[in-house]
């Protein structure tokens, strides 16, 4: 019996990169999905439903099933209806992948109100709106998995993406709530910061073009895409149970869990702090605390997705 068996999938963002390897391999592993995807450009603008189409026929070919819905996450109403679909088309929904993103690259001070909320709209809000639009589903049948794709653009950082580092940090601390909130209906919820190449990479700011082309051949080979979906499927099926509230990582051939926030050194006072004693003993320890890499951030070798 396969991993996914019966179980019914939505998968946001499933046509094209991440997300359309996601939906494929849930396929395989005999999940049911719904292939959700507007069919935008990357700054979320225009439709098109042939990248979903395709992924449905090629789910199809191979045995397997899908339907298409090309509603925004953007909106209540539209993550609605992608879950409508599930139930009206399958009779049931199991887990939902939210993997839909779109990018508004630009530096802070140039930024407009605009960007910075279209960004959220689509990552935060649209993880909001789809793990509601199933929470009463997962409640009402006792169990049920939400899988969200942070960023190492949030979790680290990254050079003119201030919108999209909020929204991905934004979903973590949603995801870990909805672990919380949820736990006794046996829902789960994590997130994947992925590492693939993908035409959301292929626009990181801060290098030149030549530059940034050589990056992007290397990585087409070392990470791709279909390298992260055997977690975001595993994640959703019933071999993870009891696993919540975490965040994950897949690069390449690799896989690896994410540490929670935690403090890492305290100071007491018996009087209390002045602003005078915190400006005395502060900034040595803080500079103690890491290595000159770690205060600088300087992660050579991490890409943000």
């Amino acid at each position: 019996m396969k991993l996914l068996q019966d179980k019914v999938i939505l998968v946001t963002g499933a046509g094209r990169g991440v997300g359309r390897e996601i939906a494929l391999c849930a396929a395989r592993n005999g999940a049911k999905v719904v292939v959700n995807d507007l069919g935008a450009s990357l700054a979320g603008e225009g439709q098109d439903a042939s990248p979903a189409q395709e992924v449905v026929d090629l789910i199809r070919a191979d045995g397997g099933e899908g339907v298409i819905n090309g509603d925004s996450v953007a909106t209540a109403e539209g993550a609605k209806r992608m879950v409508d679909d599930a139930i009206a088309n399958f009779g049931r929904i199991d887990g939902a992948v939210h993997s839909a993103g779109i990018l508004r690259d630009v530096i802070f001070h140039r930024m407009t109100p605009e960007d910075f909320e279209a960004v959220l709209r689509v990552h935060l809000f649209g993880a909001f709106n789809v793990s509601h639009a199933c929470a009463p589903h997962f409640k009402a049948q006792e169990g049920g998995a939400f899988v969200h794709m942070t960023s190492t653009s949030g979790l680290i950082g990254s050079f003119g993406q201030a919108n999209y580092a909020a929204a991905k940090m934004g979903i973590v601390g949603l995801s870990r709530a909805i672990s919380f909130d949820m736990a006794k209906f046996r829902v789960r919820s994590n997130c994947i910061a992925p590492h693939a190449f993908s035409r959301m990479i292929e626009t990181i700011p801060g290098k030149d073009p030549e530059e940034q082309a050589r990056e992007m051949e290397k990585r087409r080979t070392r990470t791709r895409a279909d390298q992260i979906a055997p977690l975001a499927a595993f994640l959703c099926s019933d071999a993870a149970a009891g696993i919540t509230g975490q965040i994950f990582g897949a690069r390449g051939n690799e896989v690896y869990l994410y540490n929670q926030p935690r403090p890492i050194r305290t100071m007491h006072r018996d009087d209390g702090w002045t602003v005078e004693a915190l400006a005395e003993r502060l900034p040595n320890a803080w500079a103690s605390a890491f290595t000159p890499a770690e205060r600088t951030r300087d992660v050579i070798g991490w890409d943000p997705i």
